[in-house]
């Protein structure tokens, strides 16, 4: 795993006790809710506003994200501050069940990564207690047929800024990470989850993997656990 991390800034994971059952149920309701109108889901009520599309500031078709995601905090999920989910009700407790989940395995990564780099002490201190969960979200994304063909991206070349991405990806394909200056495709597993070194982690003091450039072409459905603050003991608790 450090092996891979350091080289590549991505690797698979299997045996990671997330049930394929629990993702299909995910897969099933994203359906559900992808499928609503476009004024529905861009309104203001549904999930709190946390529908985005497209690329706002693109200027050209290269610089557009062909692409629509719902990036929800955890906080927002369940709770006395969790967010309207309309008509979706059971969407809300998969959503929960698979955040619980996903948590489990960012925090066993994280503690493994920082733990091969550091004593096991540093590396239990390089992840504090206390969490905000309102820095940690689960992104429900999509990648519609697109009508301009080649040169047009679900998601345009980048390295994410959280701290650590785990990405259940579809068996369509379309995911591809840069290495050596060649673009390199993922070739979908259907049991394995897909881990991404963000930026912040290369900011922790004493932590030091690779990053790379990635970019998404041609995928459907998928789902993406992030955590987007330097603390993330929320994964450790």
């Amino acid at each position: 795993m450090a092996r891979a991390a350091s080289e590549w800034g991505f690797f698979q994971v299997t045996g990671h006790g997330v049930g394929r059952g629990l993702l299909e149920r995910l897969r099933a309701e994203q359906a559900r809710l992808f499928r609503l109108p476009f004024e529905t889901k861009a309104g203001a009520g549904l999930l709190n506003g946390s529908y985005r599309w497209g690329s706002p500031t693109a200027t050209s078709l290269r610089h557009l994200s062909w692409s629509e995601a719902f990036h929800v905090p955890l906080a927002s999920i369940s709770g006395r501050t969790a967010c309207d989910f309309g008509d979706l009700g059971s969407l809300r407790g998969v959503m929960q069940e698979v955040a619980e989940a996903m948590s489990r395995v960012a925090k066993a990564v994280a503690v493994a990564l920082a733990g091969s780099l550091l004593r096991q002490e540093a590396a239990a201190a390089a992840f504090p207690a206390g969490c905000d969960e309102t820095t940690c979200f689960l992104r429900l994304n999509r990648y519609p047929a697109c009508p301009f063909g080649a040169g047009t991206f679900g998601l345009v070349p980048h390295t994410d800024s959280d701290f650590l991405t785990v990405l259940c990806q579809d068996q369509v394909g379309g995911l591809q990470l840069i290495k050596d200056a060649r673009w390199v495709a993922v070739k979908p597993h259907p049991d394995a989850l897909i881990v991404n070194i963000g930026d912040l982690f290369q900011a922790r003091r004493g932590l030091s993997y690779s990053r790379d450039m990635h970019v998404t072409c041609g995928l459907d459905y998928m789902t993406e656990f992030l955590s987007r603050d330097c603390s993330y003991s929320y994964l450790l608790s």
